[in-house]
């Protein structure tokens, strides 16, 4: 089969997507200095866009499908080539050939589940609210003052069901009216569009979107940074507006206002990991460390790698799905990070990161016995 594409067909997806400022660039390469992956391989940003300026990127190409869409190199890049919607075109291209290479070769059977079930996990939409059984959980009516929507890894992911449970509890514990859609909710689509499936994405939101509004929403709760960057910055591109808040930033407004009492001592060392779309992307820095902080006995060390210069855990950009070498996970690094803070617990805030940080537990030399790995809300549900 034949992948290469006509060079102006590349250049055309490129503009099409919003990825017209490839042409911005000017070769620094400021860019290969701060990507994740050359701690771990070799990949060049840099070269990946001179090859799409002119229209010569293969689209079998594996570099393609190796952004995290982690948002370092935007924040560092003199001329503003906004690399993740460049990056997002070429996969574009690919999935329209159903080309994927590498690592990438997982992405259809996730596209698959994802329209036939609305979760990336081939799991039955029928389940999607199965965590919930017995927390005394409502379904969501109008007038409620917050839908919680947990997302697929908290729905149906087991690690992630435990995440699900402690939001919950903290939620009753400060006598919040909540609910959730259960069954008539989908997979927010962040992820998939990433990977260049924006059908399938614009799909998935606009499904979304008729249940928020059939049933009234007017505020989402949400735990993962993927759905609420999608909720927040994506679906307003289909002209609606909801108010979008995340767990670290309901947490923190929740104790300040008195409505949560943190009286339980957690005598624990932790650090703090801040998710590229939860940090980077979308600002939110200081609510999940001031929560945090609110604990009774806890202990806060900062990895040398924080806030805005914080290191990817390999996630994003749809790698979430994809197979990465051991070897080449950056998820290792950062436990290894974690580790020389002397902290007992590393602490985040997204299902990604869990996911990827209790594999590389379990990979350490000492099995994952000297660090333990925790969501913020597990934290703050053992001080209540």
């Amino acid at each position: 089969m034949e992948t290469a594409t006509p060079q102006k067909e590349i250049i055309d997806a490129i503009k099409a997507s919003g990825g017209d400022a490839f042409k911005s660039c000017y070769q620094c390469g400021m860019c290969d200095t701060v990507c994740p992956w050359n701690r771990v391989s070799k990949f060049s940003m840099r070269k990946l866009v001179r090859e799409a300026t002119f229209g010569l990127t293969e689209i079998d190409n594996e570099d393609i499908w190796r952004c995290t869409t982690c948002g370092k190199c935007p924040q560092v890049c003199p001329r503003d080539v906004q690399q993740i919607k460049s990056g997002v075109a070429l996969r574009r291209i690919a999935t329209e050939y159903d080309v994927f290479a590498g690592g990438a070769s997982p992405i259809p059977g996730v596209a698959a589940s994802l329209k036939a079930e609305g979760n990336p996990f081939g799991e039955a939409r029928s389940k999607r609210a199965d965590w919930a059984k017995d927390l005394n959980v409502k379904r969501f009516a109008e007038g409620m003052e917050i839908l919680y929507s947990p997302g697929c890894y908290l729905a149906y992911d087991p690690r992630g069901k435990k995440i699900a449970k402690a939001t919950v509890e903290i939620l009753q514990a400060a006598g919040v009216d909540f609910g959730i859609l259960g069954t008539d909710e989908s997979c927010c689509g962040e992820s998939i569009r990433k990977t260049g499936d924006e059908t399938l994405f614009r799909n998935l939101a606009r499904s979304n979107i008729a249940q928020l509004i059939g049933n009234g929403v007017k505020k989402i709760l949400v735990s993962s940074p993927h759905c609420y960057h999608s909720f927040k910055n994506e679906y307003p591109e289909f002209m609606v507006h909801f108010e979008v808040v995340h767990i670290t930033e309901y947490v923190h407004q929740l104790i300040n206002e008195g409505r949560l009492k943190l009286t339980k001592e957690v005598a624990r060392n932790v650090t703090y990991h801040d998710p590229c779309y939860l940090g980077r992307h979308n600002g939110i820095f200081e609510q999940p460390r001031e929560a945090l902080k609110s604990v009774p006995g806890l202990k806060l060390n900062e990895m040398a790698e924080s806030k805005k210069n914080s290191f990817c855990c390999g996630g994003g950009g749809g790698r979430i799905w994809m197979e990465t070498p051991k070897g080449e996970r950056f998820s290792d690094l950062r436990l290894e990070q974690a580790a020389q803070t002397g902290a007992e617990v590393l602490v985040t805030s997204c299902p990604y990161c869990i996911t990827n940080f209790e594999d590389s537990r379990l990979g350490r030399p000492d099995g994952g016995a000297s660090i333990e790995v925790k969501d913020m809300t597990e934290i703050i549900r053992e001080a209540i």
